[in-house]
């Protein structure tokens, strides 16, 4: 056991449903997921975030619940998802799983309850009000898709109730103790199962006053509730919170190292395009100075891309203008008023260089990286689907049918396999890139590998190192006698630059974008190629 394993971690994030399908019925399954777990621990992946496996009517890619406390029929069943926790566990790999639990499906029980039987205890498992209110979509989500409203009119109830997100998902009312009772049964049922924690959708907004929902007290209460129950059934599982807020309310998540355990630093995440747009690495140092001092056992978790929308509203219009007209310069790119709906690769237009050298970053900076099934790859998107489906699309194995996701007919599969131009399951799947000492899927396991070899990024202390070129992010860490520098240029050009770190210790060369010159610590000089990258450690720690 080792109650800080997530600050040495490798996320990887991935849908069950298109993954891998075992029966050929063009789904994917947990037992697809079990046959490829091997795959994943090969790449040196140690925790594999699952999204909502949960019953529901898929309205929502799953983050409409039906039922908790069931697994989506389609994806297997219990005993499948004990199976699955039993094999990564074989190989040294933890599962979390998403806590949807702002909100829940219109065909959840509870709802059903709540609106057919004003007497029910239900009806207070939701915020109702008889009247729409005049500041209806003060906070609506996806306004385009919910009509810029908060309340949806019940017949049966003959009441509004609220949803941030969409109609079909009416809002919990947190503030009632039977709703916050019924999710630590939730959260008890599954760490029974062994998994090692939780990813809280949607967190903000479940501590919303909305409506007639008062809190009694501090409404971040619960998190300090989630954190205790946790660590009681499962000591080193831990919390990771969806949480796009300012930096200086980070701490609000995180409490007194008694709420959650990590959260997604969505700021870090809009600056790292705004610096790939620029090609300046003057807005990472600023997001890294904008983070506030973490203690021991808190921590953020560092993205590229994600299954939604590159959400840029951390950004101002200005910056957020100049990363869209840079990376989704056609309108079928953009999505909503503030995202772009493409995967990394064909943003960076798959340039081997700069793919690279994001990321490097991401596997460096301050934090637990965590990365998307396909992205190993290098897997583009499909613009011809709606919404955020377009980054959504099926994993990519082999150059056989349907890219050996499944055997099914292509008209049966889930989603349609990205089959067209260089991002296609012809030229880009997991087969070939195995058999290619150079692909991005080797160069990305050897850099997984130092990632988790070099322990002093995980567990030591950061600091910005001076550096006089605004191409070049440069940092150091230290943990006990370890010592690490990282150094990345954002620009095309390469660069010879100065910069400013007193340690004369002997240091070596681990990880770079080309064998470079022995480093030199008393020289304070260092040459980079265009999108160069360089990890150095301490000689005596070899």
């Amino acid at each position: 056991m080792n109650r800080l394993w997530y600050k040495n971690a490798v996320i990887y994030s991935l849908d069950v449903e298109v993954f891998k399908d075992s029966t050929g019925n063009g789904i994917g399954d947990i037992t697809g997921l079990i046959e490829r777990i091997h795959y994943l621990a090969g790449m040196g992946v140690n925790c594999v975030w699952i999204q909502p496996f949960y019953d529901s009517p898929n309205r929502d890619d799953g983050y409409d619940v039906r039922n908790y406390f069931r697994v989506d029929s389609r994806l297997g069943d219990l005993g499948h998802f004990a199976q699955l926790v039993d094999a990564a566990d074989e190989v040294g790999i933890r599962i979390l799983i998403d806590l949807v639990v702002n909100h829940t499906s219109k065909e959840h029980f509870w709802f059903q309850e709540a609106r057919k039987n004003k007497d029910s205890k239900y009806r207070d498992f939701y915020i109702w009000s008889d009247h729409k209110p005049e500041n209806d979509g003060e906070h609506a989500v996806l306004q385009e898709l919910q009509g810029h409203s908060n309340w949806e009119y019940d017949r049966s109830a003959k009441k509004w109730y609220y949803h941030t997100f969409f109609p079909h998902q009416p809002d919990l009312n947190i503030s009632n103790p039977e709703v916050r009772a019924e999710i630590i049964r939730v959260m008890h049922f599954w760490l029974k199962l062994g998994i090692s924690g939780f990813r809280i959708d949607a967190t903000p907004h479940m501590f919303r006053e909305k409506g007639s929902e008062k809190f009694d007290g501090d409404p971040l209460q619960i998190l300090r509730d989630f954190r205790e129950f946790t660590e009681i059934h499962n000591r080193d599982a831990v919390l990771l919170a969806e949480v796009d807020v300012d930096p200086k309310d980070y701490g609000k998540f995180f409490g007194d190292q008694n709420k959650v355990h990590m959260l997604f630093d969505f700021y870090m995440n809009n600056s790292i395009f705004l610096a790939l747009a620029k090609e300046k690495a003057t807005p990472v140092r600023k997001a890294l100075r904008k983070l506030p001092k973490l203690r021991e056992r808190e921590l953020m978790a560092n993205f590229l891309r994600n299954h939604d929308e590159l959400n840029l509203s951390q950004l101002s219009e200005k910056e957020k203008n100049e990363v869209i007209s840079v990376f989704a310069p056609e309108e079928n790119m953009r999505i909503f008023d503030h995202g772009i709906r493409r995967e990394l690769a064909p943003m960076l237009k798959n340039d081997r260089k700069r793919l690279e050298m994001a990321y490097s970053l991401l596997f460096s900076l301050p934090g637990t990286p965590v990365i998307r099934y396909g992205q190993e790859l290098g897997m583009g998107e499909d613009l011809e689907l709606k919404g955020r489906e377009s980054v959504r699309t099926p994993m990519q194995w082999d150059n056989g049918k349907n890219g050996g996701f499944s055997e099914a007919h292509e008209d049966e599969l889930v989603r349609p396999i990205v089959s067209k131009g260089e991002f296609g399951f012809k030229k880009l799947n997991v087969a070939d890139q195995h058999r290619n000492p150079e692909s991005l899927l080797n160069w990305m396991t050897r850099c997984i590998s130092f990632r988790k070899e070099l322990i002093e990024i995980g567990y030591g202390k950061w600091e910005i190192i001076k550096v006089n070129n605004p191409a070049v992010l440069a940092l150091s860490y230290r943990y006990e006698n370890r010592t690490a520098l990282i150094f990345h240029n954002f620009s095309v050009k390469e660069i010879t630059f100065s910069f400013d770190f007193s340690d004369q210790d002997e240091m070596l060369d681990v990880f770079g974008d080309r064998k470079y010159k022995q480093f030199d610590s008393t020289s304070r000089k260092l040459k980079l190629s265009g999108y160069g990258y360089r990890w150095i450690r301490k000689r005596s720690i070899f």
